[in-house]
């Protein structure tokens, strides 16, 4: 497992993020990446990013006010379910 402080990226943090989970972590192995929040909608778009790259996020907390940490593991996520009505 290895840990990487993004904060000095401010919102530019995504393609580093990125770009360590490919060079940096091995197969299997967890990251943790530590960022600025802002508006929060860093957090939703760290974890449609993480998916969309074939990464599983495995856990997102609040670290203090104004930081967020993320916890990526280097596996395929399992397929999001989307949900079907039938007609009546």
């Amino acid at each position: 497992m290895k840990r990487f402080d993004l904060r000095l990226l401010k919102d530019n943090f995504y393609d580093r993020m990125l770009e360590l989970m490919k060079n940096d972590i091995k197969d299997g192995e967890n990251a943790i990446f530590l960022f600025e929040i802002g508006d929060f909608s860093a957090v939703q778009k760290s974890a449609d990013l993480i998916y969309e790259n074939g990464y599983t996020l495995m856990n997102s907390i609040k670290f203090n006010e104004v930081d967020w940490t993320i916890v990526v593991k280097k596996v395929q996520p399992e397929k999001k379910e989307t949900e079907t009505k039938e007609e009546e």
